[in-house]
Order: structure tokens, then sequence, then C-alpha cells
């Protein structure tokens, strides 16, 4: 072992004593907190910060899964006026959140249409750590009227991290899963400039005024004609980090476009990335999707782009991919720093998912933090998980050290901890070596003792200092990698945070291809592996949609991620007030753009890449095996197939034709009684 190491345990020992004696003091008399620029409340402190009901049982607020999309329906077909949403609580009812059998389950019935319930957790254990580490809520929305103003789904605290814009409902791929039913709903909602602008214009004035990631989304924000320029504008007005949420086709075909894009100001991408090899991506329908991805990546890193791998994870279709996701990240250290599971979410397309199939395909965090230790055997579930909100108690603390006078706040992921998990793994570049942060960083303690640090609100450098004592009380170097040192502790905090004020490369609108080396020319990858579960109609908590940290920006305000995609379907309502054509208007308007399915390759100009792949995973030896349809579109055949062989006694033979339905799925329809008259007109 080297020598430093040992020199290293001494002053973390040293250091621990140190803190514990300030702390001693330093706790009595704390400094009032201040009221930032960027907010008009002052910065609560630890033991001010509110709460949501955790643990079990406890009751929430929920949805009735069927009273809600009558409800919709009824509006999307002028029989209601959407005003209801916002005075009356449509389809709402009361869930009660159990243990059962050393499990988490949501139960709750509806007068209506009866009993419901669906697994959160597949170990309570797992979940009451989570939930015992969240610090609190952010400081309540404020001067945000004219975003928040949604009902029962209106956003009530924090700023958010995410700010989401679909800049178009059209895509070039039909994938499926896909939550808001691209290319299948029979309109076109796509933003012009001028809305993308006036959105933007709009969020600023949100208060607290906290940095947070700019997304363009769809469908496929590329195939916007205004997505460069709508990626410039938001850098312009002040958001440092401006990323795109994509299947990747458009960078992987054009290194130019990639250029382009960074020039702008793309910061970061969200790649869809659900697994390693073409045949775990086959269920998007794309014959070289792999490919694809990969080329996409090699594009957008030689541009200056950052890469978050976005994997959803479906049971029974690819949750064996988590360990090669991760691997395939470790493995590429240089050009993955970030990777995002996404347990599925029965929304959009499927929405009217059979009890059966959703039972089968139902992926929890939990499920994720087990697959992580089964696959790759790192982590363990109830010590090294932690809930995204977390990541508050470091942002309430750089807000200290930043002062009154700083113009943004922090990004604070102040969401429930029911949302979202997260762990990190430190990856030496050059060497590959790694090892799981909590081992040799006490995440729970650190984060208990600058709680201490924040609230007893100091200035500046004496804040910092105690700081860096705290990082060496809990820091381990027996069990950090071999090459990891304690300045390299203290850079990647500095970094992160921009405490000291030490120039690693700029990430604001002046950002230049050399700022983007220097950050990158770090030896140690700080690998941050997420799990975001979003909500769907059968695990509705309106607790977690009030605390969203990823709205969406609409013509019509702000909105929760869940609100807007699931719950009452705003997505839907919104996209009908502004839709600028129907498909086929648009079609002959603009032509028809390219779309890649049914098993439809993308010819790209080359295939090549530098991207390590391990062969045993590209083999996939354990491929998942799951009984019945697999997707919406295959229960859709199976129904159709039913329908005729039980309803009209029809012996289906080689020569029949399919059916055409487009019930079960269709906006402003009721689509269970469309599919009854449509099969019945057969």
């Amino acid at each position: 072992m080297r020598r430093i190491k040992h020199v290293e345990k001494g002053l973390t020992l040293l250091a621990g004593g140190l803190f514990d004696f300030i702390q001693f003091f330093n706790k009595y008399r704390p400094n009032p907190s201040f009221t930032p620029k960027w907010s008009d409340k002052p910065i609560p402190k630890s033991w001010q910060k509110s709460k949501p009901p955790l643990g079990w049982p406890r009751t929430t607020d929920s949805l009735c899964p069927k009273c809600v999309i009558e409800a919709r329906e009824a509006i999307l077909n002028g029989e209601k006026d959407v005003s209801i949403l916002l005075e009356e609580k449509v389809g709402e009812i009361k869930a009660q959140i159990i243990e059962r059998d050393g499990q988490v389950w949501m139960v709750k019935d509806c007068p209506i249409h009866g009993h419901f319930e669906d697994i959160m957790a597949i170990d309570s254990k797992f979940l009451a750590h989570i939930e015992s580490m969240f610090p609190g809520r952010d400081i309540a929305a404020h001067n945000d009227e004219n975003v928040h103003n949604h009902g029962s789904s209106t956003i009530k605290y924090g700023r958010g991290a995410v700010l989401t814009i679909d800049l178009t409902n059209r895509c070039n791929m039909m994938c499926d899963p896909c939550f808001m039913d691209a290319n299948q709903v029979g309109y076109v909602h796509e933003l012009t400039f001028d809305e993308v602008k006036e959105i933007l214009d709009r969020a600023i004035q949100v208060k607290p005024r906290r940095q947070l990631s700019v997304q363009f989304s769809g469908g496929e924000p590329t195939i916007s004609p205004i997505f460069i320029d709508a990626v410039a504008y938001a850098r312009k007005v002040g958001y440092n980090s401006v990323q795109a949420a994509t299947n990747g086709i458009e960078f992987a075909k054009s290194k130019e476009f990639c250029r382009r894009a960074a020039e702008a100001g793309l910061r970061f991408v969200y790649l869809q990335f659900d697994g390693i090899g073409n045949d775990a991506n086959s269920h998007r329908q794309v014959g070289n999707l792999f490919d694809v991805k990969l080329k996409a990546i090699e594009n957008l890193h030689e541009a200056g782009v950052e890469i978050v791998l976005v994997t959803t994870i479906v049971n029974g279709i690819n949750n064996d991919q988590v360990g090669s996701v991760i691997r395939f990240a470790l493995d590429n250290p240089k050009k993955i720093a970030f990777v995002s599971f996404q347990p599925v979410s029965f929304t959009g397309r499927d929405e009217h998912i059979t009890d059966e199939r959703r039972m089968q395909q139902r992926y929890t965090l939990s499920h994720l933090a087990y697959d992580v230790k089964k696959q790759l055997g790192i982590t363990e579930p109830t010590r090294d998980w932690f809930p995204l909100s977390l990541m508050g108690a470091f942002a309430d603390f750089a807000d200290l050290v930043h002062g009154p006078e700083a113009e943004w706040g922090q990004v604070s992921c102040g969401c429930h901890p029911n949302c979202g998990v997260g762990t990190a793994v430190m990856i030496d570049k050059e060497t590959r070596e790694m090892a799981p942060v909590p081992e040799f960083l006490n995440i729970p303690g650190l984060v208990k003792d600058m709680q201490k640090i924040t609230d007893a609100a100091r200035g500046k450098w004496f804040s910092n200092i105690m700081m860096g004592l705290a990082l060496l009380k809990h820091y381990n170097p027996y069990k950090s990698p071999s090459q990891f040192t304690l300045y390299e502790l203290f850079k990647k905090f500095d970094k992160s945070f921009g405490l000291t004020g030490k120039d690693y490369g700029r990430v604001d609108g002046q950002r230049t291809k050399e700022d983007i080396e220097r950050r990158r020319a770090d030896r140690w990858n700080f690998l941050f592996i997420a799990g975001m579960w979003f909500q769907d109609l059968f695990n509705y908590d309106f607790r977690r949609t009030e605390m969203c940290i990823i709205p969406y920006a609409t013509q019509q305000g702000e909105i929760s991620f869940c609100a807007y995609n699931t719950g009452i379907g705003w997505r839907q309502i919104i996209e009908h007030m502004h839709m600028n054509a129907t498909v086929a208007e648009w079609y002959k308007k603009y032509g028809r753009h390219e779309i890649y399915a049914k098993g439809k390759t993308v010819e790209l100009p080359d295939t090549s890449h530098n991207l390590v792949l391990n062969e045993v995973d590209l083999q996939r030896p354990n491929k998942p095996q799951i009984q019945g349809p697999k997707t919406a579109a295959e229960e859709m055949k199976m129904m159709r197939k039913l329908y005729q062989e039980m309803v009209l006694q029809k012996k289906l033979g080689a020569k029949d034709q399919p059916v055409q339905i487009q019930g079960l799925r269709r906006n402003g329809q009721n689509g269970q009684k469309k599919a009854e008259r449509e099969m019945a007109a057969v």
C-alpha cells in the first residue's frame, strides 16, 4: 500500500478531532439565514425544512386509472371544460402505502371502478433507508403565478433541476414503450422559436431562481427546425447546462450537426441507451440501433458534448442490461460520466396495459439497486444508495458559500425520496481502477456535518475550512483507488460547486473548446449512477407531484413531469389546445420526415469508433424471457385475434387480412369503447 495512504489516514483522524472540537463551539449562536438575490425568501436551516408524510402505513392522494382517462377524454371531446382541472379534484382517490411480505405496495379503491394495487419496492428495508436520508423540501416556489397554476398538480416547492421543453411531438422512431405516444396521435404539436423564447423568458422569472438544466425533448428534438436556435437562446438567457433528450440518430449521421449544436451551447446529451448490442435494443425496432448509439457517442464527444446514458428498464425485456450498461460506462470513463436508469412508466402507448403484463414488466428503484449488486458485485442497496434529494444538502452549503449576492442559486434536486435514487463510482481514467464512493466516503456522516456547517452560516472561508475538515473526517483512504489522493478529493468537490473560485474551465455561455478540454483533463471520473422512476396512474402520488424537479415548460405554464405525461394527462390537453395541424395536413405542407421502424436500419457514413465493448455483454447470455405480449402493439394484436375467434367465431387463416383498430391508446376518444365499436364493426 502506498505510504501516502497511511499519512492520509493520520490526517483524517486529526481532522475528525479538530472538526468536532470546533463544532462544539460553532453550533452556538448560529448566524441568521440570508435572503439571496435569487430568492425572496431566506435559505432555510435544516430543521426548518418541511417534509411530506413518509414511512408506512401512510395515506396519500392518488388517482383512479379509469376515472382519469374518462375525464380527459371528456375534455378532449369538448364535453367538459379544462377549467375543471383547476377547480375540482378530478379522478382523485385516497391510496394506502403499506408493507406486505417485506415489500411496499400502493393499494387504492375507486367507488366506481374498484380495486387497484401496484408494488413500490421489492424490499421495504431499501425504501425505508432511502426515505430516512431525505433532507427536506427546498424553498417554496414563489413569484411563480404565471407558470404554476394546475390545480392539484401544481408544483409547490423549489425550482426543479431539469426544465424540459418539447420542441416537437414528431419523432424519427416508433418506440414501444413511449410515454408520449409519438407519431400516433394524429396531429403535430411543434413549438415556434418565438414560443420557445417566451417559455424561457418566463421561466427565468420564477423564484427561487436556481440554475437548472434546460432539456430540449420531444418526440425527437433534433428533427425540429429550430433545435440549434433554441439551444443558443437557452445559453443566452443564462442557463449553463443545456441538453437534449435524444435517440442519437441525427448526431450519429452528421459530425457537422454535432459541431453546430456544441457551438450553440449544447453541453449534455441524454442519449437513449437500452443496452449493449443490437439485440438488447431490438425492442426499439431499428436494425442497427446500437451502432447508431456508438457513433453518436463518438461524434458528440469529439464535438465537446458530454454524454449521459439513459436506459429505460422494462422487467423481462432488458433488466439484464443494468450491469452491462454500467460496465460499458466503467470501460469508457473518458466519454461517459453519468448513467440514468428509468424504470418503465406505463403511460402513453402503455396506458391501457393489462394487469398481467404490468405486473410482469414492473420494475422499481429497489429492483435497480439489487440488480447492480447482483450483476456487477458492487454497492450494498441499503448502504450505498441515497435519494437524489440528498444533493439538496450539498446545494445548501454551496449557496451559503456563494453568498447573498449570487445571481443564481445552485442546482437542487429536491424531489420526493420515492422519485429517484443514486450512487457513485470513482474511476481512474488512465487505469480504469474504480471504487464505489460510499465505500471510501461516509456519505450520511458527511451530510450531517455539512448541514451543521450550513446551519451555523459563518463566512465563506471559515465554512470552506470546516467543509475541508468534514471531508477529511469522513474519508477512508484505504478504500479509495490506489492513485486517488486527498488533493483529488478536495479538487472534485471544489470543481463541482465552485467554492474557491478556481478556474477549472468555464461552463457558462462564454465556454470555449479550451474550457471543455481543461475540465476533461481531470484524471478522475466521478461516475454517477441514478435511477429516476416516473409515475403512472397505478402508483400516482400527489406528494411526489408537488415536489417535482423535472417540470415541463409549456404554453400553459410549467407542469410536473408525471402530471404532464401521466396524471390527468396535461400533455394531450395542451397539445390539442396548441396543435399546429393534423398529420395529413402537415405532411401535405412539409412532406414526410423519415421514420425508422420495423427493423429499418439507419444509413451511417461509417460505423468506426474507439469505444471499449465487453464481448460477453455483446453476446447477452442472460437474456430474460417473458410470457405473453411484450408491448402494447402485441397486446392489441392478441385482442383482435381473441375478439375474432371468441366473439365473431371466425377462424383465422393465413389469408385473413389484419383488422385495423386504433382504439385503446388514442387521445380524444374513450379508447376501450372505441375499440369495442371498431371490433363490432368488423
